[in-house]
């Protein structure tokens, strides 16, 4: 009669940019605890979690390694800061180069209030997301940066006129 014993076997760490490990539902709680409030401390994250603090910490410095956590950040108030005006624009470029790519993507990074800039498919090449405080400061962005960008054939804005939906959160 022969007699064998299971071991457990603990996972290798995972390198930045390896695919993503797989998650159990204690990884999956953590994450979804995390997006909520990222403030949380980690003795009560574990409690919320059912481990203890030490394994919960390991857990957490893990999805970190592991890439699955990229920062931890405060949400601010746009209205409050002065900047409650988004503006979603649509860019054409002149050219489908590399390069015209490039030199455009470079500009955009330094848009005031640009918060988000996207390769898209479709009618335009990029869409962006500008945030300013109102009309007259956007007019003023748009006569002072967003005209000069480089190998810019067409640029569409659209304002945001009420925000039905905006998450931070990965449905996981």
């Amino acid at each position: 009669m022969s007699t064998s014993r299971a071991t457990k076997v603990r996972p290798r760490p995972e390198a930045p940019g390896s695919p993503s490990p797989a998650l159990d539902r204690t990884d999956k709680a953590i994450l979804r605890a995390l997006q909520t409030d990222a403030s949380i401390s980690n003795v009560a994250l574990a409690d919320k979690v059912h481990l203890s603090p030490p394994a919960c910490l390991r857990r957490v410095d893990r999805l970190k390694r592991a890439g699955l956590i990229d920062a931890t950040v405060a949400l601010l108030n746009p209205q409050a800061l002065g900047a409650g005006m988004l503006v979603m624009i649509g860019v054409v470029l002149d050219r489908s180069t590399p390069e015209s790519f490039s030199a455009f993507e470079k500009a955009a990074a330094k848009i005031s209030g640009c918060m988000e800039c996207h390769v898209v498919t479709g009618e335009f090449d990029y869409f962006m997301l500008v945030r300013t405080r109102d009309g007259e400061s956007f007019n003023r962005l748009h006569a002072e940066q967003l005209l000069y960008l480089p190998g810019v054939r067409q640029i569409r804005s659209f304002i945001v006129l009420k925000q039905v939906l905006s998450t931070t959160q990965i449905p996981l």
